[in-house]
């Protein structure tokens, strides 16, 4: 999760078949637990649904999903630019470029380093 400029706010290193759905989960609860839960989510449309976002409400997070234009052209897309960039920034590092890690909490003591 990163906030408007693209910093870390927290993350979680899980298993592949784990969803988006349950990845927000977590990351919402170890953001609340360190003080710094937001009150507005943009995500994409993976994390659309009545039911989650009524459970979202209910932690009082406003979820806003950006949905992709229907150009084929190449456009800037309005907040996920921030997300890619982090995630640019986060390949840089040689160790994250590779699936070197054997235990989750090793891929997340990289991120955080």
């Amino acid at each position: 999760m990163v906030d408007h400029l693209g910093l870390l706010i927290s993350a979680a290193v899980s298993v592949g078949n784990c969803g988006d759905r349950d990845g927000l989960r977590v990351l919402l609860y170890l953001s609340k637990k360190a003080g710094r839960c937001p009150e507005k989510v943009w995500a994409d449309y993976g994390y659309h649904g009545v039911e989650f976002q009524q459970e979202l409400r209910e932690e009082r997070v406003d979820l806003e999903i950006v949905k992709r234009r229907d150009c084929k052209l190449f456009r800037v897309e309005a907040k996920r630019w921030i997300v890619e960039r982090t995630f640019a920034w986060l390949g840089k590092c040689r160790r994250l470029s590779k699936d070197y890690e054997l235990i989750t909490s090793s891929g997340l003591s990289m991120i955080y380093s």
